[in-house]
């Protein structure tokens, strides 16, 4: 059957500065050299409409859902064009529940279609040469721009404009398109996929916050947080600490919901039991935080409430993170 694209919104259909106008998937992939010619079938279909900023988990949800059909229907791959403020997000939402061996292949633009040096057209060549490649199957989610393949796990938005904005850097890319030709290099693990027909109610209820420690944080913004959100993510300092006044407050959190700590850095783990000071991790962790491992805090967020949505307790939320971190 070939490639199946799910076009939304984003820089990679925005054509000019008019307002509200949009291009449509199949406007987008006709701009493309050389797609006509690569010999792959593909049906171009528009899904939701939106900018990157403006998606949900469950409009997410929903293009799983709508991949997932294509794939049974016979597809040998998904590519899903979206806007990149939260590619990052979206690629590891769909990643935790994408349940096929089919690639699901992510792509977007820095740079609108009318700009000098526009970056789309090549962008979704490489995607769809991606998607239909048998060397990618079994990858779970992908991500690919600037002819890099990336796991939905490690990538990251680094750069507000560069068009080589995604780089995973914790581990690398994957693969590299070259000359048409799809390298994977690496072959990422994979685990069990988490149920993707989530409850849209407890979804909304999921409400998870991040705190982003800073110099001097006392944690006042933390005050009633028990009361409206059912779990929080901590982005602490370096390998995954607090100031000492703010481990309490954390402490008494952990008490009533899911925290889980992260680092800040971008890069890199929390540690575990390298430093005892009060406020460092190995506090943090007595005090009942949950080990994010290497997941950043926007990709904890993520994790911690889709299992927060599906009805995970507290010991099978360490789990996850102990096996997915």
């Amino acid at each position: 059957m070939g490639v199946v694209l799910l076009a939304l919104g984003g820089t990679i259909s925005v054509p000019g500065q008019a307002r509200g106008a949009r291009l449509s998937g199949a406007e987008i992939t006709a701009a493309v050299p050389g797609l006509a010619e690569l010999g792959v079938p593909l049906e171009v279909r528009d899904v939701h409409a939106v900018p990157g900023g403006s998606l949900t988990f469950a409009q997410v949800l929903d293009v799983v859902a709508d991949a997932s059909r294509a794939v049974a229907e016979g597809a040998d791959g998904v590519v899903v064009t979206q806007g990149t403020d939260t590619l990052e997000e979206t690629a590891f939402l769909a990643d935790l529940v994408w349940p096929h061996d089919a690639p699901f292949v992510l792509t977007g633009a820095m740079r609108q279609p009318a700009m000098a040096g526009a970056d789309g057209p090549a962008n979704v060549l490489a995607a769809v040469r991606v998607a239909a490649a048998r060397e990618a199957r079994g990858a779970g989610a992908l991500v690919v721009l600037n002819d890099e393949v990336h796991a939905a796990r490690w990538v990251r938005k680094t750069h507000s404009t560069n068009p080589a904005a995604f780089a995973s850097p914790s581990a690398g890319p994957l693969g590299h398109v070259v000359e048409g030709r799809v390298r994977m290099l690496l072959t990422p693990p994979r685990h069990e996929p988490l149920p993707a027909d989530v409850d849209r109610e407890r979804l909304e209820t999921a409400r998870v916050a991040l705190h982003v420690v800073t110099l001097d944080d006392d944690g006042a913004r933390l005050d009633g947080l028990e009361a409206t959100h059912r779990g929080l993510v901590v982005a602490g300092f370096g390998v995954g600490h607090v100031p000492d006044v703010l481990a309490p407050r954390l402490g008494a959190l952990a008490a009533h919901l899911p925290v889980v700590l992260t680092s800040r850095t971008g890069s890199g783990s929390v540690l575990r039991h390298t430093y005892e000071a009060p406020g460092s991790e190995t506090d943090l962790r007595r005090r009942g935080l949950i080990d994010g491992g290497f997941l950043d805090p926007y990709k904890a967020r993520v994790l911690l409430r889709l299992l927060l949505a599906t009805g995970a307790g507290r010991d099978g939320i360490a789990e996850a993170f102990a096996l997915r971190g």
